[in-house]
């Protein structure tokens, strides 16, 4: 299978459900909206771009939705994600994607470095799941799926504020799948490694201007850390977030799962 592609595996339990994803109109959350769509879902894509989500949706076909959100503030939120239950007619599936990074020595840390981050990364998923488990125990049923990263389980050089916000993510996981737990509500989180993106594009940059060497050598690094021998794709992710969503999973809760090609293997 080419590694751009998705994976062929249909779940038929996902066919009609509908989802709110944040961060889908490009990179990992968009090759999640795709592998949704084709797994029958319909899918609101939320995006701080919002014509950018508008287009991602229309991509995908009739019935999906982009919507404009900003995962920092509450109301925003809260506006989003009722407009999908509006519009979609509700909503049983919450994918909490939405990132940001950048990069800076520890030491040089701005606390605009460490708010961007924290309040993106960790206040976003927070934020966005906890409307979705408020929908979700007035009906009884819902799954999450939270985006974090290989840098949630070894800290990264230069990716210290990016890292504590990961480290967050997983921990917030872990606590809320334990409440929801009981109502039979399902928490996890996929932790990507080297992924493919236009993020990634710009670390590179960032990191080889830090480390002194060219992008290449960056990106070769990426590679010889990875057991796997390739650069990850979005759709590597996707394929794991999918599975998670679905009945496959039914049994699964406050994971972090590694999906890094084994650059991390506990």
């Amino acid at each position: 299978m080419n590694q751009n592609t998705l994976s062929e595996q249909v779940h038929p339990d996902l066919n009609t459900k509908r989802a709110f994803l944040t961060g889908g109109a490009t990179g990992i959350g968009n090759a999640i909206a795709r592998g949704l769509a084709a797994q029958g879902v319909t899918v609101a894509i939320a995006d701080l771009d919002e014509e950018a989500a508008k287009a991602a949706a229309a991509a995908l076909g009739g019935g999906h939705v982009g919507i404009g959100v900003d995962v920092r503030d509450p109301d925003s939120v809260t506006r989003a994600f009722a407009e999908a239950v509006e519009i979609l007619g509700g909503v049983e599936i919450c994918i909490a994607n939405a990132g940001v990074s950048s990069m800076r020595p520890a030491v040089d840390l701005t606390v605009e470095d460490w708010d961007f981050n924290m309040n993106v990364n960790a206040r976003g998923v927070f934020l966005t799941n906890q409307a979705a488990a408020r929908h979700f125990q007035k009906t009884g049923t819902g799954v999450i799926v939270n985006t974090a990263s290989l840098a949630a389980k070894v800290g990264a050089p230069f990716l210290g504020h990016y890292s504590a916000s990961k480290f967050a993510v997983v921990g917030w996981t872990q606590a809320l799948a334990r409440e929801l737990a009981p109502l039979g509500i399902r928490v996890n989180a996929v932790c990507p490694g080297f992924v493919k993106t236009g993020m990634q594009d710009r670390e590179v940059e960032w990191e080889g201007t830090l480390r002194g060497i060219s992008g290449p050598e960056v990106v070769q690094d990426y590679i010889d850390q990875t057991p796997l021998g390739r650069l990850e794709t979005p759709e590597d992710v996707a394929n794991v977030a999918i599975f998670l969503c679905s009945e496959a999973a039914r049994f699964m809760t406050g994971q972090a799962i590694n999906v890094t090609g084994g650059v991390y293997m506990t």
